[in-house]
């Protein structure tokens, strides 16, 4: 058994997306659905350990992309 404030395992969060989803949704739905928490919650234990940049700094690093 988990401790009371333990996040979340992998597989219950899987399991409550899946369950969220309509009786009719198709495998890549799902799938993307799934995917999409992963990037989304990626991104926040980013912002969490300040790993970001500025959307100026975004921007410069795109522009020297093109160069």
């Amino acid at each position: 058994m988990r401790p009371e404030n333990s996040p979340p395992s992998p597989r219950s969060i899987i399991r409550t997306i899946v369950e969220n989803q309509p009786e009719d949704a198709s495998y890549d739905e799902i799938m993307r659905e799934l995917a999409f928490d992963r990037m989304v919650e990626r991104g926040l234990q980013d912002v969490r350990a300040n790993r970001v940049v500025s959307n100026n700094e975004a921007a410069q690093k795109i522009r020297s992309w093109r160069n």
